[in-house]
């Protein structure tokens, strides 16, 4: 499985994946799938956002995001949800999307993460620029 951003939707169709979005909101012009068992909750997320007390908080966010979202779901359910909405078995033709870019602080890498230390090994897609 793989993770990746909105930005590089139309790259990852060509390649044959099947783009799922795992954010709370989606952009408007976006009308793929959408999984939002994986989402951060907005209390927390607005907070890590805009809060007086946890703003920019990666370790704050972090905490919360493990205990409210991924310690609550069963990896083997996601799974199969995933497949099942993804009309496919193949994991590696799934890639789950969220808004910031590779090297930036994003629920997906945490979920990548966790999907990965349970058992489904899940990366960043790296695009490469053609020279």
């Amino acid at each position: 499985m793989y993770t990746g951003y909105f930005a590089k939707i139309k790259t990852y169709e060509k390649a044959g994946l099947i783009p799922i979005a795992i954010c709370g909101g989606i952009p408007n012009w976006y009308k793929g799938l959408w999984y939002k068992k994986l989402a951060p909750k907005w209390s927390f997320f607005n907070e890590w956002k805009n809060g007086a007390e946890h703003k920019g908080d990666n370790d704050y966010y972090i905490c919360h995001f493990n205990n409210e979202v991924l310690d609550k779901l069963s990896v083997s359910l996601v799974v199969e949800d995933l497949q099942k909405i993804a009309n496919t078995k193949d994991t590696d033709k799934i890639i789950l999307l969220c808004y910031e870019k590779p090297g930036d602080f994003c629920h997906r890498h945490l979920v990548a993460d966790w999907l990965t230390k349970n058992g489904l090994k899940t990366i960043e897609l790296k695009i490469r620029k053609k020279d």
